[in-house]
């Protein structure tokens, strides 16, 4: 049993061979492998993921995050030199202006003068960041996100090394919402089809928008999870989002949230107004654990996620720490594919 007041970041490690993370997506997309668990016992079955209707039942609701990545990394040159610099967007401060990841950083001093694309895009660095981030202002002859998908890259994880061929495989089919640094992988699984056929069955799809920032990449460094402290992300959620959770709810249906992401948006609003699913926006900071009280959740589709991340905590928070790491074992010995391209795992 998990002494909750002291977990250490060690309790939710695994053994990972390199093999078993996934460099490219599967085609198509629905034939990533699932397992299913049981969140009362813990019991697996293993299955693909284009079986997920066989899972779901009508008057079930599924919560998609619907937030689209930006091809968030550009390489340029400083203007006076011509030397090379790459920035990596982290988040948008204003009309123009963004927080900034960029190397070699000790080029980027205040009023330094960027090139990238040809002169597309330029930005001059107006502020250096307590962690070392940059804020940036860009000047832009034409829209700025039409020059960000010419000439940007999509922000793979540092994991994975293969190039991507086609960028909308690091993207959700029913991405709309430009905004993140990450994909909200849990949602790569579908294709419209199956969705499409979800729907047909009696199941709702429902949308939240939380745009995914890098800190969902930043490794747990303290050796006690209660001292860690959670990155930042905005969220949006929709009158009709809103009233139709309330009616699974209502109605008996289970509310099957589509990713890590999806969960905190959900249990970030109730959390904040008693338990109760409104219509709102804002950030949330929720760090979720074993011994957190989900409100929402009834189901959750997620990925597999790294060693002694804040994701696999809230896994165990949900299916429990047992059923977690043995499931994770099981995934490892049956060499299932792991974190953002890799197969997909049921808890319901």
């Amino acid at each position: 049993m998990l002494d909750i007041k002291n977990m250490k970041r060690s309790d939710f490690f695994y053994e990972l061979p390199q093999e078993l993370i996934a460099q490219t997506p599967v085609e198509p997309r629905n034939s990533s492998r699932l397992l299913k668990v049981d969140r009362k016992t813990g019991e697996i079955t293993h299955d693909r993921f284009y079986n997920l209707c066989e899972y779901l039942h009508k008057g079930d609701l599924l919560v998609l995050n619907d937030s689209r990545v930006l091809p968030a990394r550009i390489y340029g040159e400083r203007e006076e030199t011509g030397s090379f610099i790459e920035f990596l967007l982290v988040e948008q401060r204003g009309n123009l202006e963004w927080e900034i990841l960029c190397r070699p950083g000790k080029k980027a001093k205040i009023g330094t003068r960027f090139s990238f694309g040809g002169g597309l895009l330029r930005a001059v660095i107006t502020d250096v960041l307590e962690d070392g981030n940059r804020i940036a202002r860009f000047e832009c002859d034409t829209n700025f996100f039409a020059a960000l998908d010419e000439i940007g890259q999509m922000p793979l994880p540092p994991y994975i090394s293969e190039k991507l061929q086609d960028k909308e495989r690091y993207q959700t089919v029913y991405s709309r919402e430009l905004g993140s640094s990450a994909a909200p992988t849990a949602g790569l699984h579908f294709t419209k089809e199956q969705l499409r056929e979800l729907e047909d069955m009696g199941v709702g799809i429902a949308y939240v928008t939380l745009h995914v920032g890098l800190g969902t990449f930043r490794p747990v460094k303290e050796e006690y999870v209660l001292d860690h402290k959670m990155h930042r992300e905005h969220y949006e959620l929709n009158e009709k989002t809103a009233q139709m959770i309330n009616e699974t709810k209502k109605n008996g249906g289970r509310v099957i949230a589509v990713g890590t992401t999806s969960c905190r948006t959900l249990e970030s609003i109730a959390a904040d107004n008693d338990g109760e699913i409104r219509p709102c926006d804002g950030f949330t900071e929720i760090f979720i654990y074993p011994g957190f009280e989900f409100k929402v959740l009834d189901g959750l589709i997620t990925n597999f996620h790294l060693p002694e991340s804040t994701l696999i905590m809230l896994v165990s928070a949900f299916l429990g720490y047992e059923n977690t790491m043995n499931a994770y074992k099981t995934a490892v010995e049956e060499k299932y594919r792991f974190f953002s391209f890799g197969d997909s795992m049921l808890i319901i």
